[in-house]
């Protein structure tokens, strides 16, 4: 079973973006499965995919979200209960789109930085043309709700990929859906080398950065 290795962004300013996401955020660059390297591509308006940091309370999403804001981040959706759970939604001073959640809605312990799951959202035009693309390329799906959303297994520990309409990413996390240039990610895996029918550029995982 192919999976997710890890995930590159594609920086403007790596020091910078390390003080966020390693620093403020405490993301572990070989825990977390987020890497940076620097790229210049040219890149307008939403990039087309989420990064959500899943965590075990309400607790955990309010100290890391205001952990982001504090260090450069915009808020795109406050912290806010909602039917599934708890979550909020944020930009990156880089421009990467996140998402902070959990699924309880009650506290049961003291605040911390601790990610229990970290999740890909890829935005695609078609998501059963892209999960049978994914699929022939020996990821193997955990979840499918028809046409709306794909999930795939993902070993413990490692980034978890799911697919969702380009359009329905936008608005969960609050942001036009409108975008062109790079997507400015590249995603290493052992199903790599290949670019994904909506773009997405995979590395073989031994190759990338």
């Amino acid at each position: 079973m192919n999976h997710i290795n890890h995930v590159t962004l594609e920086v403007a300013d790596v020091p910078a973006a390390s003080r966020f996401y390693y620093e403020a955020l405490g993301l572990d660059p070989e825990t977390s499965g987020i890497r940076l390297r620097e790229a210049d591509d040219s890149t307008a308006g939403f990039r087309g995919f989420a990064l959500s940091l899943i965590t075990s309370q309400p607790a955990d999403v309010d100290l890391l979200v205001r952990a982001a804001v504090e260090a450069g981040a915009e808020t795109l959706k406050p912290p806010a209960k909602s039917f599934w759970g708890y979550g909020a939604a944020f930009r990156a001073p880089d421009g990467t789109v996140w998402q902070v959640a959990s699924e309880s809605k009650k506290d049961h312990g003291p605040a911390s930085t601790n990610v229990t799951e970290t999740v890909l959202l890829l935005g695609v035009v078609d998501v059963k043309a892209t999960k049978r693309f994914y699929a022939d390329h020996g990821l193997t799906v955990g979840k499918a709700f028809g046409g709306k959303y794909v999930e795939f297994e993902a070993p413990d520990g490692t980034v978890k990929l799911a697919l969702y309409g380009r359009r329905a990413i936008g608005k969960q996390v609050g942001v036009s859906p409108e975008g062109a240039g790079s997507h400015r990610i590249a995603v290493a895996s052992g199903a790599g080398p290949l670019t994904d029918p909506d773009g997405y550029v995979w590395e073989a995982a031994h190759d990338a950065g």
